[in-house]
């Protein structure tokens, strides 16, 4: 299996790196952290134990030619930039499988290479990247993929597998559009508010941003889920995200905030990405994993009274923070 992995921040060296030690033929398709790695290799502190991995790196896709397999874990917000960074990796056998967050990207992909090469996978796991090719693994790391629009087929099996060979543990979805929902039911309340929490949390329940904010940094989850008031707002948004789900056509039980809560209070003083982003004043991914699950919402006549008001304030503080 030639694999290529392409946006090799933390999830994509944290899984490209278990998945060269497990054997595959792994090449990293790098910007920032090429001369780091091409040295260094890609280190991985972890809780299941620290280990160092030296993946083929290049600079350009040419470099890398035809894959078995392409593994997309760019941030949505560079998205654009697939059709110069991917046809030169996609030959008539290669499949392509986003790792990104949201709702989107499969169609995108879909409109470049036709929807049979499509595949979407989700990562539950905890990262950061500390350090140029330095990725720190706090916990989790199991993935559900799927095939994009269709049922399962040994085509996804085949991926799955490479999964289970480095050891994360992969369980196919037989539902991928289901498989994303349940995932946002985590990714909008603790991605969201963790940022727009800024604003305090009157603020953040009229969609208003003042001038000065409440604070300088984010919240991670460990505070948002010690502050009453936050973790109701918490549970709120996921219900909402639940009920745009059920409307869809997906049965996600309603138990499954509460479960959701519950895995994130062991994972302590957790930030997740998109607050790494707006701290490094970088741009959100604010269309995937906010602004197209409350298109879909509306679409589907679903109130959202939570999720409209979080999605004003990030657009603010988006617009506030890279200039837009």
């Amino acid at each position: 299996m030639k694999l290529a992995i392409v946006g090799c921040g933390a999830v994509g060296s944290f899984y490209g790196a278990r998945m060269l030690r497990a054997g595959e033929q792994v090449h990293c398709l790098l910007r920032s952290d090429l001369e780091a790695v091409r040295r260094d290799g890609v280190r991985i502190l972890s809780v299941d134990g620290d280990f160092t991995a030296r993946p083929q790196a290049a600079g350009r896709p040419d470099e890398i030619g035809i894959c078995d397999w392409v593994v997309i874990a760019l941030k949505t917000t560079a998205n654009a930039a697939f059709k110069t960074l991917l046809p030169p990796l996609v030959g008539p056998r290669t499949r392509v499988l986003t790792l990104q967050n949201g709702l989107g990207n499969e169609e995108a992909l879909a409109a470049l290479f036709g929807p049979e090469r499509v595949f979407g996978g989700l990562c539950f796991v905890c990262l950061n990247r500390i350090a140029p090719g330095v990725i720190r693994h706090l916990a989790h790391g199991h993935v559900v993929v799927g095939e994009y629009r269709r049922r399962p087929t040994a085509v996804v099996q085949e991926m799955a597998g490479v999964f289970d060979r480095a050891g994360l543990g992969c369980r196919v979805a037989e539902n991928l559009e289901r498989a994303h929902w349940e995932k946002l039911v985590w990714n909008i309340p603790f991605n969201g508010v963790g940022v727009a929490g800024l604003v305090g949390r009157d603020n953040l329940l009229t969609g208003e941003v003042p001038v000065h904010l409440d604070r300088a940094t984010c919240l991670p989850t460990d505070e948002l889920l010690a502050d009453a008031g936050w973790e109701r707002l918490i549970r709120e948004l996921m219900d909402e995200v639940i009920r745009t789900g059920r409307a869809l056509g997906h049965d996600i039980p309603g138990s499954y905030a509460a479960e959701n809560v519950e895995r994130t209070r062991c994972m302590g003083d957790y930030r997740a990405s998109t607050l790494l982003d707006f701290e490094r004043g970088l741009p959100l991914e604010l269309d995937s994993l906010f602004l197209e699950p409350q298109r879909r919402a509306r679409q589907a006549g679903v109130p959202t009274p939570r999720l409209d008001a979080l999605c004003a304030v990030l657009q603010k503080l988006d617009s506030r923070t890279t200039g837009g």
